[in-house]
């Protein structure tokens, strides 16, 4: 069978499979949101970190006027790709409001101050917007400080696959690397990766990224580095049984015969016959990196506010799950749910198309 054929039977029994079809619609969908996630998001300012206090905590459908004043210095639009990575600046302040009237070249309101209570103002309309009041609906409600928890939730989508994709590349990277050479040359060599492989084992995973996180500090960039150096193991075990397997083989034998040098052997000839397994891994890997950067979160040593993450997301609002607004922190967890089963999900389509006995 040519590997065309090869291919093409491959993706066809992947994409037979529901779970798999689902996964890769969800996670590219996911991609796709996380591209262009500032101007997905109903709050487009940067990190959707718009806070109006006012309406903090507010249940889902919550619906709002908002008077729209400008600011006292002047906002420069950015260009459409600085907007793409980091959002716009918001051009004016936002003031909640539950009724208003145009009286001659002013506007008289009722600011929102809580439920049932409002304060009375009044603004020349030359320091407001050609559309003075614009409604909002806020769909999943907002966080304790005013802020739209869709757009959070949208921005945060960035630091899940962000976190996924770059700590896979660095356990694939140190993974296969250290199980290559340990599979291929085996004596010492596979003795002391080994040793290596056993003791960071060992270490229980959560233990060690804390460490890792601590010497390296609190932010994004470090919680990559720490998620990547904890995820290698699975992966250089796995890449060492398969070169154990295929270094045997007739065809291995011959590139030796023919003079190869081991880099030439091992990068051209058995790693190329080994990505399969090592796909599935990385599909697992990304879904427990995902995991692993909410907790972290969580606990106060992953990503650091105003910056959205689904982890920090459910710290900052997981008591009102027993109060009046569950959904705070059910929103985020519910999207961290679908992104790993998505995940494993495709996986597991993975291991099956490749499955010879299918």
């Amino acid at each position: 069978m040519s590997v065309q054929n090869k291919d093409r039977r491959f993706f066809n029994k992947l994409i037979r499979n529901k779970g798999a079809f689902f996964g890769m619609i969800l996670i590219a969908c996911s991609m796709l949101l996380a591209l262009f996630a500032y101007f997905a998001a109903p709050d487009g300012s940067p990190n959707a970190n718009r806070m109006i206090p006012e309406i903090g905590s507010k249940k889902p459908g919550f619906t709002i006027g908002l008077l729209q004043v400008y600011k006292t210095r002047t906002i420069q639009a950015p260009g459409w790709f600085t907007r793409l990575i980091e959002g716009q600046e918001d051009h004016y302040d936002y003031i909640p409001i539950s009724a208003y009237r145009i009286n001659g070249d002013s506007i008289y309101f009722q600011k929102f101050i809580d439920d049932g209570v409002t304060e009375a103002g009044v603004l020349p309309l030359r320091a407001l917007s050609v559309t003075p009041v614009r409604q909002v609906t806020y769909t999943i409600g907002t966080d304790k400080f005013g802020r739209d928890i869709a757009s959070r939730l949208i921005i945060g989508v960035r630091v899940s696959l962000s976190v996924g994709l770059i700590a896979v590349l660095i356990s694939l990277t140190i993974g296969i690397f250290l199980g290559s050479l340990a599979g291929y040359f085996r004596g010492w060599v596979d003795d002391v990766i080994m040793w290596l492989i056993n003791v960071i084992w060992s270490i229980p995973t959560l233990l060690l990224v804390f460490a890792i996180t601590l010497a390296l500090g609190k932010g994004f960039w470090q919680v990559f580095i720490a998620v990547g150096l904890t995820m290698w193991v699975n992966v250089a075990r796995l890449v060492r049984g398969q070169v154990l397997a295929v270094r045997e083989l007739e065809y291995i034998e011959a590139t030796r015969a023919l003079g190869y040098s081991h880099l030439r052997t091992i990068v051209k000839h058995i790693l190329p016959n080994i990505l399969g397994p090592v796909m599935v891994i990385a599909a697992s890997n990304f879904a427990s990196a995902i995991v692993i950067e909410a907790g972290l979160s969580f606990l106060g040593v992953g990503v650091q506010p105003p910056q959205p993450s689904w982890g920090l997301m459910i710290k900052e609002n997981y008591n009102f799950i027993i109060t009046h607004n569950p959904m705070l922190a059910l929103a985020p967890g519910i999207a961290i749910m679908l992104l790993v089963l998505a995940f494993n999900l495709l996986g597991n389509g993975l291991r099956d198309a490749m499955s010879v006995r299918n």
